[in-house]
């Protein structure tokens, strides 16, 4: 899977081991989601209107995304292509750190996401997803009579 430009090159072995122990070992960044460096690379956020979730896939063809929302949690999944030739006689792969493959990335939805109220958009290599808060869960002044 790994090549090194120089082969059996004890610090490229090592510092490969060191990214993937520190992929597994990152704390979570919430209670709702775990950043472990996956692909691809999320920004979750959220107003008093909606949830606001910015799906970093350069390269994709928004066509191969596939958006779904079931039982409070959206799902973002798919398959980047390699663009690397393949391995054999005549090709040798030297450095290979753009991910390629499916990809499957699921987030929890709080309670009062609105499974009804949602937006997708697709620009420049980045996906915006915009989740409306049910209207009952939003902040409102209360006026006293």
């Amino acid at each position: 899977m790994y090549r090194a430009i120089f082969p059996g090159d004890f610090l490229t072995d090592f510092d490969r081991l060191q990214r993937q122990l520190q992929r597994f070992a990152r704390p979570a960044t919430s209670i709702r989601g775990l950043g472990r460096g996956d692909f691809p690379a999320l920004n979750i956020g959220s107003t008093p209107e909606a949830f606001e979730v910015h799906v970093f896939a350069p390269g994709l063809d928004p066509a191969a995304i596939d958006l779904t929302i079931e039982r409070g949690v959206l799902t973002v999944s798919g398959e980047r292509k390699s663009q690397l030739p393949a391995d054999g006689k005549n090709a040798a792969i030297h450095i290979n750190e753009r991910f390629s493959g499916p990809f499957r990335r699921a987030i929890s939805l709080a309670d009062d996401a609105d499974p009804g109220q949602v937006t997708a958009k697709y620009n420049d290599g980045i996906l915006h997803i915009s989740i409306k808060r049910y209207e009952s869960a939003q902040r409102r002044r209360i006026e006293i009579h």
